[in-house]
């Protein structure tokens, strides 16, 4: 297929643009390091972030709420409900970040996208370490939120379009490593300051007045981790002294063919984050009523849907007319999307709603006090089988293919998820080995999503669609999360009833992952 017929739209598959032969990939191989070192630093500062609220969340509700979480049953309910409230905006956040920064890494260009959506992650976990009030975390992880949404989307479109094809498998297996390492980082973190809290606290009060010092320092010093949260900033600095822009976005916005962004099309994006986050309120602990929920869900959910897509569908519409695109082409990436969010969905819903409960799990199994760093080396284990599950799965994709590997994966987590908490009840080795084989195998479909994602869609729409793909398996992920809190309620507070049942949205993947196309061979991206 020659050039001119790609470009008049006679196309029929958006992964065609492989074939090309001539398109530059990087003006040399120090830029080429440069923009996956920038890349791999800002998902392993996003990591950190995701990770800090599980850890964190609770001792900080118990002292936002007033008291502690042990204070009653009625006090731990509303720690239950706010944890899964704000880790549901978290999602929410992270959504509609994946569609707005997407959509400015398609229009204005991935690096200087990136550098803006580091800066909001960072400044605005750096100010929840201020917050006075439950909700004040719940706006601010919201606003961090979509800075880490759009992260995601923007360093995967980089890095697949500054480094050849035979690079990509490593390459998604250290995109999916960097974030759990930044996850590994938080308790580690958190121990070295419970550990050494004498030292840190004289240190600060040489800085600080003694009032601050403690406020920073209490409660598992969750305001100190917070704040800390902000240093990502100052990567924005070396990305954009250092890290090159994609020469194949450049050629593309070169074409015109990023012209057919419009800023006017982002208000439906506004819309769908107010639908889904009309969903979240609706399941707050501030409505009781079940019908309400039953009517405001699927309503959200669908406007959730139409207003996060309605960006990438517009482009189609103005490309079409244009006569840049055929319309086989519009109706294959249509699909795309739509198998990309469901895709994506199963494991978000996996991760968040079951496995992202485990550390407050080991809290309640040592409820004694014997283990002090229960939660801590949880969280430690999951993001240690996390490292290796991604870069193994990203391999595997390569090797087996890409499908094969999903629903490899699928049945993998859904039978590591019911050992974990079918199996254990007590806080030991045995324990922590089943989670870190639970994050493992859990953790492994983000290692495949970079390679298999970025496939599915051409260069000049890959950021935005992408984004909309995997974001939006978060909207489904939290709506699915808020059901963790309800299913502990019926199951008398228990994490491994809950846990177990929703461990069955595997199986749903196991099924969609066929209607999707095999891709392995056909990717597009950048050729030596």
């Amino acid at each position: 297929m020659n050039r001119a017929r790609e470009k008049s739209g006679s196309t029929t598959n958006p992964t065609s643009e492989s074939t090309r032969k001539s398109v530059p990939i990087a003006s040399n191989s120090r830029g080429r390091w440069m923009a996956l070192v920038a890349a791999l630093l800002g998902w392993m500062f996003d990591g950190f972030e995701i990770g800090m609220f599980p850890l964190v969340g609770r001792p900080a509700l118990a002292e936002l709420l007033g008291g502690s979480a042990s204070a009653g049953i009625e006090k731990a309910a509303d720690v239950t409900g706010w944890f899964g409230v704000i880790m549901a905006v978290f999602l929410i956040g992270a959504a509609t970040g994946g569609v707005l920064f997407g959509w400015l890494g398609d229009r204005i260009g991935r690096v200087r996208a990136m550098s803006l959506s580091i800066l909001t992650y960072a400044l605005f976990t750096g100010a929840c370490g201020f917050a006075t009030q439950a909700w004040h975390i719940a706006v601010l992880r919201f606003i961090a939120s979509l800075g880490m949404g759009g992260e995601w989307s923007l360093g995967v479109a980089l890095v697949n379009e500054v480094w050849p094809a035979r690079s990509r498998v490593w390459i998604a297996g250290l995109i999916g490593a960097a974030s759990n390492v930044g996850i590994g980082l938080v308790p580690v973190v958190s121990i070295a300051l419970v550990s050494l809290t004498a030292s840190v606290r004289s240190g600060l009060a040489t800085v600080l007045p003694e009032l601050w010092v403690e406020s920073l320092l209490a409660n598992q010093a969750w305001r100190f981790l917070m704040i800390a949260g902000a240093l990502p900033a100052l990567l924005v600095f070396f990305i954009r002294a250092f890290v090159p822009e994609s020469e194949r976005w450049q050629e593309e916005h070169a074409s015109g063919r990023t012209s057919h962004w419009a800023v006017r099309d982002l208000l439906a994006t506004v819309g769908g984050a107010i639908g889904a986050s009309v969903v979240i309120f609706a399941w707050s602990p501030a409505v009781s009523s079940g019908l309400v929920r039953a009517i405001v869900t699927p309503l959200g959910i669908l406007a959730a849907f139409y207003g996060f897509v309605h960006p990438v569908r517009m482009y189609l519409h103005r490309a079409m007319a244009a006569g840049t695109i055929g319309p086989a082409e519009v109706a294959i990436t249509r699909r795309r999307l739509v198998l990309g969010a469901m895709l994506a969905g199963v494991p978000l819903l996996g991760t968040w709603g079951s496995l992202q409960w485990a550390p407050s799990w080991a809290i309640q199994m040592t409820a004694d006090g014997t283990h002090p760093f229960a939660k801590e080396y949880t969280q430690l284990a999951i993001a240690a089988g996390a490292v290796v599950g991604t870069l193994v799965a990203a391999f595997a994709a390569g090797r087996c293919g890409r499908r094969a590997t999903y629903a490899t994966l699928c049945v993998a987590s859904t039978l590591a998820l019911v050992w974990l908490y079918q199996g254990h009840a007590v806080f030991n080795g045995n324990f922590l080995v089943a989670v870190a084989l639970a994050g493992g195998v859990t953790a492994a479909f983000y290692g495949w999503f970079p390679l298999y994602l970025p496939e599915l869609f051409a260069t000049s729409i890959r950021a935005t669609s992408q984004g909309f793909a995997y974001n939006f398996g978060r909207v489904l992920a939290a709506v699915g999360t808020l059901q963790t809190a309800q299913l502990m309620g019926l199951f008398g507070g228990s994490f491994p009833a809950a846990g177990t049942v929703l461990s069955g949205i595997y199986l749903f993947g196991l099924v969609v992952i066929w209607f999707g196309p095999e891709t392995s061979g056909l990717c597009d991206a950048p050729t030596p």
